[in-house]
């Protein structure tokens, strides 16, 4: 029926479809309406960086061409300082710095902006941050590693449950510890545009969180930014696109009033590569080191002694921690020696240690360094060194300096790190997802693995989402509500070496799960609840006894030898 047609006054059936009609545009109108706005609110993607204690940096990308400003303030709804308006470009980022800022004050704000056909202000939701902590405060920080979205061993949704899971613990600032972006697989094909997709695509993610959470990058060796890349037909070469595109997209600190760092000044664009840079935030300094960049330059994967900070990133080191009255020290790299698996087996060795073997040769191959990065950290009691690069999580302590590895933050396997290189760990080792908590106040460090799980992987009821997996603290700590005793206390395993049976003791508070006898290649070789272990028919070798309690997973290396 053609309403158009239709007599209005004596057909009703004429008029009830013109009124259904009617009523489905303004539906259709609505829908389009709500779905404008919807995608309007979605365009930009907000990631800060570099905090100070007096301003911040917001690095914000449009997916149209848009005119915006910012508007911050100390309460909640309420924004006293505005900034310029600016014309930002679809797909281009800017980076806007927010200033001036009070210290140690938590700040909130908001952006405005419009289409530029438009004149209408649309503000976008409040977000918030905190400047830099004055002494005596207490704060946390969360730390992530080996993100490897460009591969088959990272997960976006697992990915995005680690995220969400840091926002929980509302942090001042997040770490990673590289591997993030990649590709280094093919790093003689790889092109520009290629780098720039994989820069890219970690922006929805990360923006979902970093609107409100500062963003600190250290680099791992699938980044590719090394010397010996940089090397090959400048600047049409992986290491040169990676520095370019990761700092179009990502404000990392370079050296200012607030920040040290590497003061180099690059060609082919780059300037300032921010790659290694060392800041202070109330009782803790903090330290990023680069280990791929500087003088490393012999192959993609150096070892041993060819591995190297290079002099001027070590004498920036030394300088910083010994100029530095901070109680707290924290140092972070992707990996003690570049390429090896490991911890406290590395920090003995090589540039680190100096020993090559059982032999101390550091005088021999770093002639005039006065001392071994190891021994400066213990020379000016650092407390934790952090590290990704095997993806799990590890804890281990050296002559009073923890090791500190940190689990991989995308592995829905939640096996990946354990599997392959639990084995160059001497303590405890736990597999899973998900990142390290660390919360400093002026008598103790707490250290938290918050575990990650997708949802369908909690059905079962034995893991929750954003369990503790293990805890530890530095200090003396009030109450401090560890989920984990002293293992070391808490969990035995003897004899070892072992001939015919190995004995299990934990604290009775403990309740266990699954006992697990693990071969050097993963695999199960002995399933058992029982905590007397018969090994008569188990061969000789060196196997890892892997215990489920009802709070953590323990892991203790065994040697069988009949």
């Amino acid at each position: 029926m053609n309403y158009h047609k239709c007599d209005l006054e004596s057909n009703y059936e004429c008029l009830k479809l013109k009124h259904t009609f009617i009523l489905r545009i303004i539906l259709i109108i609505i829908s389009l309406f709500t779905l404008y706005e919807s995608s309007y609110s979605q365009t930009k993607s907000i990631i800060l960086g570099r905090p100070t204690d007096t301003s911040i940096t917001a690095s914000i990308v449009f997916d149209q061409n848009m005119i915006y400003y910012f508007e911050f303030g100390i309460n909640s709804g309420n924004y006293t300082q505005v900034s310029k308006q600016y014309a930002g470009k679809a797909n281009q980022p800017d980076e806007i710095d927010l200033h001036p800022l009070l210290p140690d004050t938590k700040y909130f704000y908001r952006v405005l902006y419009h289409l530029t056909s438009t004149g209408t202000f649309v503000p976008s939701p409040e977000y918030s941050f905190h400047t830099a902590r004055s002494k005596g405060s207490t704060f946390t920080f969360t730390i992530e590693a080996d993100e490897h979205l460009y591969d088959i061993k990272g997960v976006k949704s697992m990915y995005q449950v680690t995220l969400n899971n840091q926002a929980k613990d509302n942090p001042d600032f997040m770490l990673s510890l590289g591997d993030i972006f990649g590709d280094d697989h093919n790093p003689f094909t790889i092109t520009s545009a290629e780098l720039d997709s994989l820069h890219k695509d970690y922006r929805p993610f990360l923006g979902s969180v970093c609107h409100s959470i500062p963003f600190y990058i250290c680099l791992g060796n699938h980044e590719g930014e090394n010397d010996y890349y940089y090397s090959f037909s400048p600047p049409n070469n992986l290491c040169v696109w990676g520095t370019q595109w990761r700092k179009y997209y990502y404000p990392n600190p370079y050296p200012n009033g607030f920040y040290s760092g590497n003061t180099d000044n690059e060609p082919y664009g780059i300037g300032n590569p921010e790659n290694y840079f060392a800041w202070t935030w109330g009782d803790a300094q903090f330290i990023v080191l680069d280990v791929y960049r500087d003088e490393c330059d012999t192959s993609s994967k150096p070892q041993k002694w060819a591995w190297s900070l290079g002099l001027p990133q070590y004498t920036w080191l030394k300088n910083t921690l010994e100029s530095s009255t901070s109680k707290y020290k924290f140092v972070f790299a992707h990996h003690i020696r570049g390429q090896g698996r490991g911890g406290i087996t590395n920090a003995t060795q090589f540039e680190w240690g100096g020993l090559d073997g059982n032999t101390n040769k550091f005088a021999t191959y770093r002639p005039g360094w006065p001392k071994t990065i190891h021994q400066l950290f213990i020379d000016n009691h650092v407390n934790i060194f952090f590290q990704g690069h095997d993806h799990l999580f590890a804890h281990e302590i050296l002559d009073s300096v923890t090791y500190q590895e940190v689990p991989m933050a995308a592995d829905s396997t939640y096996q990946i790190g354990m599997l392959a290189n639990a084995g160059a760990y001497t303590a405890d080792t736990i597999p899973g997802t998900g990142h390290i908590r660390v919360t400093v106040n002026p008598t103790c460090i707490k250290v938290d693995f918050v575990r990650a799980y997708l949802p369908a992987d909690t059905l079962s009821g034995i893991h929750k989402n954003g369990e503790i997996g293990f805890s530890y603290t530095i200090g003396k700590c009030a109450n401090s509500g560890i989920e984990n005793p002293n293992l070391d206390e808490a969990f035995q395993v003897f004899p070892n070496p072992a001939n015919d049976q190995i004995s299990i003791k934990m604290d009775e508070s403990i309740i266990i799960h699954q006992i697990n006898l693990v071969n050097a290649l993963g695999q199960i070789v002995l399933p058992s609840h029982s905590e007397v272990i018969n090994l008569k028919d188990i061969p000789n070798g060196i196997y890892t006894i892997h215990v489920d309690t009802e709070k953590s997973h323990v892991v203790r290396k065994v040697i069988v030898n009949h």
